[in-house]
């Protein structure tokens, strides 16, 4: 097995370990929730970069690095409605879309076609991550002390500026997984359509 593939396997163990954190309540969980993630999506850039620097592209690759970042962004999502950070319809979105994607690419297998990335799904997850941890950070701030500045009388790195980020984050992120689901299930409408 190469590397982008440990890493994109490493990926599945980051995500365990990020819903251990989530689930617990032990001081500082949050921060580590996040460091957990941020590890996850670092490895998430690192598998891409290196298999296509090494000529390293499989179809092992191609089929679980969408997987993993489908688990891992479906476990943050739970997560943060277990936590009430963010309203179930939200979470309902992401994992519908994301079974949908899965289930399609199994009937390609199916098929013996493997589907690739576009690149609408890969503007979808940066933004899923983006979100997430932004979410994160608006938790975890209290536990890494960090104090609140202002320039000329509005806060800078505060609270107000954090949560609007993550709002918004979150707000693109939902819109980027609808349609990126639904650029991605027309285009590869020959799949699913001949079984009707």
């Amino acid at each position: 097995m190469n590397l982008p593939n440990k890493l994109t396997l490493s990926r599945f163990v980051l995500t365990a370990a990020f819903v251990g954190a989530m689930v617990s309540e032990a001081p500082g969980h949050e921060s580590l929730a996040t460091g957990l993630f941020v590890a996850a999506g670092l490895t998430d850039l690192l598998d891409g970069v290196i298999a296509r620097r090494r000529k390293a592209i499989t179809n092992f690759g191609i089929l679980m690095d969408p997987l993993a970042d489908k688990v891992l962004v479906s476990a943050a999502f739970i997560s943060f409605v277990g936590r009430q950070w963010i309203p179930a319809w939200m979470a309902v979105v992401v994992v519908a879309r994301e079974l949908a994607i899965t289930g399609l690419r199994l009937l390609a297998a199916s098929k013996n076609l493997v589907l690739a990335a576009e690149s609408a799904g890969k503007h979808k997850t940066t933004w899923q991550i983006i979100a997430i941890v932004s979410v994160l950070v608006v938790h975890s701030y209290p536990r890494w002390g960090a104090v609140p500045r202002t320039v000329l009388g509005w806060p800078l790195f505060g609270r107000e500026w954090s949560h609007l980020f993550a709002e918004l984050a979150l707000w693109v992120a939902i819109l980027t997984t609808v349609y990126s689901g639904a650029v991605y299930l027309w285009r590869n409408r020959q799949v699913y359509l001949r079984d009707l």
